[in-house]
């Protein structure tokens, strides 16, 4: 019997997280939670006016979505959250150390095209370059794979899944 990863879907804005989450979550059948849900008003007001966020911004942020990861060890979940610094993602972990990252990555210019797109988003497309400077992509030491966003959600999902195979079961 396998155990289910906890996983994080991270990436900068615009990539799909919130769309490739959900749909990585029904592959593993195990239940998902949108990172956006664990900010405080505070942080959504500061976006959505076309600041970004600091660190001390996200700490408390990340501090929540590490508390989820944490309670769902051993019994999976995704959950979204861009995850750009080393250091978040080494906050992550020290709540919840089985997590494993799922970085969606893809051309700044395809991205940029999605963005402008949708509907309903507090991040707008002028934080983008913002999000690429802050960039750290994954490691080879940090448990994970990066996963092209070219294609349909369900393709992008899909690579996701298969990749995620190829890691070494969680510990719990």
């Amino acid at each position: 019997m396998s155990t289910p990863h906890v996983v994080v879907v991270m990436g900068v804005a615009g990539t799909g997280k919130t769309t490739i989450g959900p749909l990585l979550a029904a592959r593993l059948g195990v239940p998902y939670a949108e990172g956006d849900d664990f900010h405080p008003p505070a942080n959504i007001a500061k976006m959505s006016a076309g600041t970004p966020l600091d660190d001390d911004d996200r700490w408390p942020w990340l501090d929540a979505i590490g508390t989820w990861a944490h309670e769902r060890a051993g019994l999976g979940g995704v959950v979204s959250c861009s995850a750009l610094k080393r250091s978040y993602r080494d906050r992550l972990r020290a709540a919840a150390p089985d997590l494993v990252f799922v970085h969606l990555a893809g051309d700044r210019a395809l991205i940029e095209d999605r963005m402008s797109h949708r509907q309903g988003h507090f991040m707008p497309t002028a934080l983008l370059d913002s999000q690429f400077a802050t960039l750290q992509p994954l490691q080879e030491e940090e448990a994970g794979v990066v996963v092209d966003v070219s294609g349909s959600p369900e393709d992008i999902a899909g690579r996701a899944a298969s990749a995620l195979t190829a890691l070494p079961e969680p510990t719990q």
